[in-house]
């Protein structure tokens, strides 16, 4: 029932592979390098709700959209998750995990489970003291706050924003903070299929959160850079991925 919620493109043959977006942008305004994939595999790409197509919502949260990401595995599926999408899928995985073939997580910003680092602990109240005051910026104002401080480098604040953009900002104003995720990693880590993270070695709060995840799933480890936080358009990443999957359980496509 959820994923009839929300607009889903499919593309391509082969094994399932759920690509779940982050904040702001969309399907596959985040995933556009892997179109080449589609040779390989069947593409399964939602617009997370709010995300235009889909009309506007109040109210973001990372647990209330697993179960949509979720019901999107069907028979079985490998996951991969972008920065907030990351973090969806460490719940969606959690809430089918046979469903699962791999899980890849590209920097989610799971902040909760680092706080003892400096950098993690640093960002996270930053974050928190922008969403503070949400409800008094205008949305350019905001994604140029936001951009500093997760991609390092500031938006014009006065900028135009075309209307996908900024419903894609007016949605990222009403998320529920992912430093407040508190994933169920031991879970996760006795479940059979390998996870793969992956940074891209720009910041040292997400480095310090993907070391975490490694240690705590057991996960293999990557970093790609070039693409700052969007590490899945680094130089390398299909490549790698496809090796991941090779990992993975597929046999049913």
């Amino acid at each position: 029932m959820y994923a009839h919620c929300v607009h889903v493109e499919t593309v391509g043959s082969g094994p399932r592979v759920v690509l779940v977006h982050g904040s702001v942008g969309s399907g596959w305004s985040t995933w556009w390098a892997q179109r080449p994939l589609e040779e390989r595999f069947t593409l399964v790409v939602p617009d997370r709700p709010g995300t235009p197509p889909n009309p506007p919502v109040e109210h973001v949260d990372f647990e209330e959209q697993a179960p949509l990401v979720a019901e999107l595995l069907e028979d079985g599926a490998h996951l991969v998750g972008h920065s907030y999408g990351g973090v969806i899928s460490l719940y969606a995985a959690a809430l089918r995990p046979e469903a699962v073939w791999s899980l890849a997580l590209i920097e989610p910003p799971a902040f909760g489970i680092a706080l003892d680092n400096p950098a993690v602990a640093a960002l996270a109240e930053e974050l928190r003291m922008l969403w503070d005051q949400a409800e008094s910026m205008e949305p350019a104002v905001f994604l140029s706050e936001f951009s500093i401080r997760i991609i390092g480098r500031r938006l014009p604040p006065t900028m135009e924003l075309p209307p996908d953009v900024e419903q894609g900002v007016r949605t990222l104003m009403v998320e529920r903070l992912p430093s407040e995720a508190d994933p169920p990693l031991e879970e996760l880590a006795r479940a059979p299929f390998p996870k793969l993270v992956v940074s891209g070695g720009h910041s040292a709060a997400f480095e310090a959160v993907c070391d975490v995840l490694v240690e705590r799933l057991g996960a293999e480890r990557a970093e790609l850079r070039g693409a700052a936080h969007n590490a899945q358009q680094a130089p390398g990443f299909n490549g790698r991925l496809v090796e991941f999957f090779g990992t993975g359980v597929s046999s049913k496509s």
